[in-house]
């Protein structure tokens, strides 16, 4: 199936990291936690991290087309809605220039949508630079997204769709990690609460986070492609469901997702159960507040 699929998947997905050519740069800060910068080629405008002399863009849009996604791993999350096709609150941990946000609302203008990002200065260039929306029902939350979920579970708050996309310009942070985060996660998803998490196939710490997903959550879909190196983790509250039945939430989906440059269809094709899988060793440790990536080598 999945060599049925490559040309669409090379088309609407894309192979490689959008920056073609010189680019001008717009906005340069000297955040609490890294370089920020916004840097413009021709239509092209991306948000970037400098951390120890590495750049990663975090989030793009075409200025003359900004509902049209760009990046690969961004148009992998929305496999989430697969599993839960209606979600009426949804947390967002990592804002970047808030384009998930964007479409989501679009999709969802009634639900509610909070966005945790720990550095303020990035939410300050996504108002600025990327039009990120906000309204009574989207907001922006200047906080930890660990210190975020543990509040919210003290307000007894539920989500029904929760992203992890919190990169602090190296990989994820550490403490969003562990068996202990993403118990705390899980205990805030509604009982119909599905998780994505944007990861990569070709980290140090794949095992490792194979591992730990698949202690706290049980099996779980992977979302990868043989073009990129994105991979998102996706599970649920619930135990997974058929992909029988997911298979028929496909054309509805695929209507209201089109004009943003997503094929759920070419999405679906590339789940895979972890439980089918199982590649990693049976011997890999789970992530622990006390065992902690920082003592691991995350090979790039």
């Amino acid at each position: 199936m999945f060599k049925s699929v490559l040309p669409a998947l090379l088309l609407l997905l894309g192979a490689g990291t959008p920056w073609p050519g010189k680019a001008e740069i717009v906005h340069s800060e000297r955040s609490l936690y890294r370089n920020i910068m916004v840097e413009d080629k021709g239509d092209l405008r991306c948000l970037r991290f400098n951390v120890k002399q590495k750049k990663s863009n975090q989030s793009c849009l075409y200025k003359s087309q900004p509902q049209q996604l760009v990046f690969n791993y961004t148009k992998l999350l929305f496999s989430g809605l697969i599993l839960n096709s209606q979600p009426e609150r949804i947390l967002i941990v990592g804002l970047g220039g808030g384009t998930m946000s964007n479409t989501l609302h679009q999709l969802y203008p009634d639900a509610r949508i909070d966005n945790v990002e720990i550095d303020p200065a990035v939410i300050k260039v996504a108002r600025e630079y990327f039009g990120f929306f906000e309204n009574e029902r989207v907001t922006a939350i200047d906080q930890d997204g660990r210190l975020f979920i543990k509040r919210a579970l003290m307000k007894k708050q539920q989500y029904d769709w929760i992203i992890l996309d919190a990169f602090n310009g190296e990989y994820i942070p550490e403490h969003l990690l562990t068996r202990e985060f993403l118990q705390e996660a899980k205990q805030l998803l509604s009982d119909n609460g599905v998780l994505t998490s944007n990861t990569f196939s070709n980290s140090g710490l794949y095992a490792y986070e194979s591992a730990t997903y698949y202690d706290v959550f049980g099996d779980y879909f992977n979302v990868r492609n043989s073009v990129n190196e994105n991979r998102i983790i996706l599970t649920a509250k619930q135990p997974l469901p058929d992909m029988k039945i997911l298979s028929r939430r496909l054309d509805d989906l695929d209507k209201r997702l089109k004009p943003y440059g997503v094929n759920i269809k070419v999405i679906f094709a590339l789940m895979t159960q972890a439980s089918q899988e199982k590649d990693w060793p049976e011997d890999t440790r789970v992530l622990t507040d006390q065992y902690s990536p920082a003592n691991l080598l995350n090979i790039d």
